[in-house]
């Protein structure tokens, strides 16, 4: 009988790779017990890796440092296990990063996305040491490096001739020498050059007429370019797809000319534009419509001088956008949002944060007319200054994502509302919204919410003492800044027993017992915040035998510097990073 019943592993691969679409890894853990089978097949499905700290460092009052280091067996069991990886991720790496990228030069990966951001330099020689043993890199990130020398330029167009993705955006200092780069990269398709200060029209139009294959550029946050070095820059390259292009704001606003909007109109197979921060005209946007790109994002964030007739014509004959970003179009009110969602039925992300006239009535709007809606983001609106009653009102089930942060006038009738149009959510932002208080429990109560992020950060008059049921969806649950106390916290642990990252950042009520006696609850907890609770008393010890009977436990923020560093090496050695 159980031979009528087998599944081939290919099968099984296809199952849990929709079952994990989010590409949260997190889905798969309790598959992964389920069997050795199982544990097998997620193990080979897994295709990024993200690492943490490998060098951990604690300093107390005397200056004493404690520090835990990954040896080279953790690593060798890693790839061992995990032999398909393609992405390796060292945003949040705090170790030896030369070292560890000869070390992993060593395996048979074939990798093809490689992200080194947030370190202080570009690390050479593992890079040089990597593209020896592996030379399947496409895409490499270096964002928010402190200081990018010239060599590194030679280095990676050394080691990566045929990159495809390049991410060298906002560094804290660059050296002027860049020209490099444009004629050294011929397959380049992608890069991302924000906040470079020293890209200028020459490297811009070096960039655009060298690479052939270019189909996307961004440059935000720009020093040195001009609007005629955009405009010769685009002519060279008509194949392009997405554009996106600011000025610094030391230099000021772009202003878009006619010039622009003619190149522009050149890319006929242009499907992103975002020229946030510029100044814009109707005739600009009317000029831009005639043409009838193929655009599916479009991104006028913080943009200045035109008016609702500029972004109607416009957007009424390009009715399938899809990602809309109109923050801070402060002239926008609720009958401009029902007219023009009326036609943009296939919008699946839209934010108008910052459009200040705007009250529910064009949240409303939104999830009747706009079926495929996934996400809206309507922060500093004046949400909860309408009173309409509840009729007519759509269900959208594809609604996953509502942020509400910051609406002062925000009630939590509101919510209510929200509650039975958008009945799937996943990701609810109610922070500083000071007026919800009484109530958010019942609104839990009857949502049918699958895996819920749930941010209420500085709510200070919010009440969840009446959370006396099991509402087992939540998953990710703010409450920094916030008055929750121990037997708030305490209803909470006993109430929410699949909560998985816990934010407690400058709660000042709760104490160290009572944060001990609330993870005990949390069967499945993996990470918590603890960062500014000055009531949570440093006691390592009590610590780490929490860390050890609650196996789930993988980061803790903790309050302050603690002492008796060395005490921690109990809880590191188990996997959970203290930071």
């Amino acid at each position: 009988m159980a031979g009528d019943y087998y599944l081939p592993q290919e099968c099984w691969e296809c199952v849990i790779r929709f079952l994990n679409t989010d590409d949260d890894d997190r889905n798969l853990e309790p598959l992964s017990l389920v069997s050795k089978q199982l544990f097998s097949i997620i193990n080979r499905v897994r295709i990024s890796l993200t690492f943490y700290k490998q060098n951990i460092t604690i300093s107390n009052d005397r200056g004493l440092r404690f520090s835990c280091s990954l040896p080279d067996t953790i690593l060798c069991r890693l790839f061992q296990r995990f032999t398909n990886l393609t992405s390796l991720n060292f945003t949040y790496f705090r170790g030896d990063l030369n070292k560890v990228l000869l070390q992993i030069s060593f395996f048979p990966l074939n990798l093809k996305s490689l992200n080194l951001s947030n370190h202080s330099t570009i690390p050479q020689n593992g890079l040089r040491a990597l593209s020896q043993k592996i030379t399947t890199v496409t895409s490499l990130t270096c964002s928010h490096i402190i200081f990018i020398h010239k060599y590194d330029f030679y280095i990676i167009v050394d080691c990566y001739p045929f990159l495809e993705e390049l991410d060298l955006s906002f560094p804290k200092h660059i050296d002027k020498n860049t020209n490099i780069l444009p004629s050294e990269l011929p397959k380049l398709r992608k890069v991302n050059l924000s906040g470079d200060y020293y890209i200028d029209d020459s490297f811009l139009f070096n960039l655009c007429k060298n690479c052939k294959f270019l189909e996307e550029v961004t440059v935000l946050d720009s020093k040195n370019l001009t609007h005629a070095g955009i405009d010769s820059a685009i002519r060279e390259r008509p194949n392009l797809k997405s554009l996106s292009i600011s000025f610094s704001k030391n230099v000021g606003r772009m202003y878009v000319k006619s010039e622009l909007i003619n190149s522009l109109k050149c890319l006929k197979g242009l499907t992103c534009l975002n020229l946030s921060f510029s100044c814009i005209s109707d005739k600009m946007l009317s000029s831009l419509a005639e043409k009838g790109l193929p655009l599916k994002k479009l991104v006028l964030k913080h943009c200045s001088d035109y008016s609702y007739a500029g972004i109607f014509c416009l957007l009424s004959k390009y009715q399938f956008v899809q990602h809309l970003d109109l923050q801070y179009s402060s002239f926008l009110n609720d009958d401009h949002v029902a007219e023009l969602s009326s036609f943009l039925r296939y919008l699946a992300s839209i934010n108008l944060s910052e459009c200040s006239m705007l009250t529910e009535s064009s949240l409303f709007a939104l999830v009747r007319n706009c079926r495929f809606l996934n996400e809206i983001r309507m922060e500093y609106t004046s949400i909860g200054n309408l009173c309409e009653e509840n009729h007519g009102f759509v269900v959208n089930t594809q609604v996953k994502s509502l942020h509400l942060a910051h609406n002062s006038l925000m009630k939590i009738e509101n919510i209510k509302k929200f509650a039975s149009i958008c009945p799937n959510l996943r990701v609810l932002d109610m922070s500083y919204c000071f007026r919800i208080s009484e109530g958010i429990v019942e609104v839990l109560r009857r949502w049918q919410i699958m895996d819920l992020i749930l941010n209420l950060a500085s709510c200070p008059r919010i009440n969840l003492l009446g959370t006396n049921f099991q509402f087992t969806k939540l998953e990710v649950l703010n409450l920094s800044n916030s008055e929750v106390d121990n037997k708030t916290l305490h209803v909470i642990s006993k109430s929410c027993c699949r909560l998985l990252q816990l934010d407690l950042e400058h709660c000042y009520h709760i104490t160290d017992k009572g944060v001990r006696k609330a993870i005990l609850n949390f069967s499945q907890i993996r990470e918590i915040n603890l960062r500014h609770c000055h009531s949570v008393d440093p006691n390592v010890d009590s610590w780490t035998t929490i860390v050890l009977s609650r196996p789930s436990l993988r980061k803790i923020m903790t309050p302050r510097i603690f002492p008796s560093c060395k005490k921690w090496k109990p809880a590191l050695d188990h996997g959970c990073l203290v930071c």
